[in-house]
């Protein structure tokens, strides 16, 4: 396997290589540069930044941020960044695709309310991060752009729905990421590739209107190598917006949430395979319950938690609603018999199984729901946060476009490989991956911390803590050199 070495500006963590361009330390014309030189030399192998912008457009925008800080302006966190959105929303100017060949020409006219916030705190938008087909499933491949392929093991999937931005972030062709998560698109592409992923409580990061979708299920969030980075980026993203009328006004103070929490204050609940309910990729539950084992090194108390919750009652509650929401917004193009054509066979699979579901169906699934966010403030009564692995699989071959089977076991849907991750989601809880380790084949794993709703402060304080004794963090990609 060829190796890069990292250019020494690409290796730094985003919030400190912010502050070098604040003090003028080194220009965002320099830090352009290097990522540009970077992405050049290793994303043709793993095809994770999509929609790459001209060369001299983006140095053109560096030498006017630098400008800026050069007159005194006041500048935010992410000013001079390269920053590449995930290619599911849009981006004012920029190609915005889904994934799918519908949208393969499609250019917004108006930013998402983050790309907006992150914009307005000073990053410099180079591309997008390629994604599934609409972001379906946790594998990034699409028929506008292809496959993504794992940082780790470039014959593996980099995972999804924010794949690409996983894999940027290991491979170091990004500092800091934007992603968003439903079933685990933020959490599962992290464990793939040894970086951290962050979906933050419903309504901490606004998303317009009332859509079923955004509004209840799914949410954007953070990506980074760090939990300093992650913090960062989730102050610009955070925030109430009168667009978003379910998004909250509460700013936790992100700053005291990068200082690690105190162990012999902290009680955690291991949740495993939910008592058998879950299968697992044989050395992957064992992985992370080791990783889980470290806080109770550190000090901590962790011992099982018996979740006391018929669990696949909620799996069926989780698919109701998916697919209600799913098939709402693509009936129009599953009604045209061109268009049809055109969406893949998930997609397809859900438009038409939401066209069974009755209102009792959805009203069902909505009381499943609400029975578990009660059963989950039960447990955090006693637990200040729940861990559970990440991912049941580690990152498969790359000409498998899922699971057909975990631990033995058949698995009946496109997505029930990703089960591990639907409580958060369930529950609106917050919920970050954090590294747990490698296999003896050099594939990474991840571990879930799970907080209370809107303990989104408490969750990235335990990560620090387990970030300030993780012997993985900084592990390279083997096709990189360090610096």
């Amino acid at each position: 396997m060829p190796q890069h070495t990292i250019p020494p500006l690409c290796a730094l963590d985003a919030v400190p290589l912010a502050r070098m361009i604040h003090r003028r330390e080194v220009s965002a014309a320099e830090v352009m540069t290097s990522y540009l030189d970077h992405i050049a030399a290793v994303n043709p192998l793993v095809n994770a930044i999509v929609s790459l912008r001209p060369r001299d457009d983006l140095l053109a925008e560096a030498r006017d941020a630098d400008a800026a800080v050069a007159r005194g302006d006041a500048v935010g966190p992410l000013h001079g960044l390269p920053q590449a959105i995930k290619d599911l929303a849009l981006t004012r100017g920029l190609r915005t695709t889904f994934g799918s060949p519908l949208f393969a020409d499609f250019v917004p006219t108006a930013d998402a309310i983050i790309v907006e916030r992150m914009r307005a705190a000073g990053a410099i938008i180079i591309g997008k991060t390629n994604v599934p087909e609409w972001g379906y499933g946790s594998n990034s491949y699409n028929p506008v752009f292809g496959l993504t392929r794992n940082a780790y093991d470039h014959g593996r999937v980099g995972g999804g729905s924010s794949g690409g931005a996983g894999v940027a972030l290991a491979m170091r062709m990004l500092p800091v990421a934007d992603g968003s998560d439903m079933g685990g698109s933020l959490r599962n592409p992290a464990a793939f590739n040894n970086v951290l992923g962050f979906r933050p409580s419903q309504g901490r990061v606004p998303s317009d209107g009332l859509d079923p979708f955004y509004g209840q299920l799914a949410t954007d969030g953070p990506m980074g190598r760090s939990v300093e980075d992650v913090a960062m980026l989730l102050s610009v993203q955070a925030g109430h917006d009168a667009r978003a009328p379910l998004s909250l006004d509460a700013q936790p103070d992100w700053q005291a949430a990068v200082q690690p929490a105190e162990p012999a204050r902290l009680r955690l609940g291991w949740l495993g395979d939910y008592g058998g309910h879950l299968p697992f990729e044989p050395g992957l539950l064992e992985l992370t319950h080791k990783a889980a084992q470290r806080f109770a090194a550190a000090g901590a108390t962790v011992e099982p938690v018996d979740i006391g919750f018929d669990m696949e009652s909620l799996w069926q509650a989780f698919v109701v609603l998916r697919q209600q929401s799913i098939g709402g917004r693509h009936d129009a193009n599953w009604r045209n018999v061109e268009t049809r054509r055109l969406l893949k066979p998930e997609a397809i699979w859900e438009i038409e199984n939401s066209h069974r579901l009755s209102a009792l169906d959805v009203y069902k699934a909505a009381l499943v729901r609400g029975a578990w966010y009660r059963h989950l403030l039960g447990l955090f009564a006693r637990y200040d946060a729940l861990l559970l692995p990440a991912a049941q699989v580690f990152p498969f071959p790359g000409e498998e476009t899922w699971p057909k089977a975990v631990g033995g076991r058949q698995m009946d849907t496109y997505h029930r490989w990703m089960e591990v991750v639907v409580g958060p989601t369930m529950a609106g809880c917050p919920a970050i991956s954090v590294p747990a380790g490698f296999d003896d084949r050099g594939l990474p794993a991840g571990l879930q911390i799970i907080g209370p709703p809107r303990g989104d402060a408490q969750v990235l304080r335990i990560a620090a803590l387990h970030e300030a004794d993780c012997p993985w963090m900084t592990r390279l990609p083997p096709s990189l050199l360090p610096a």
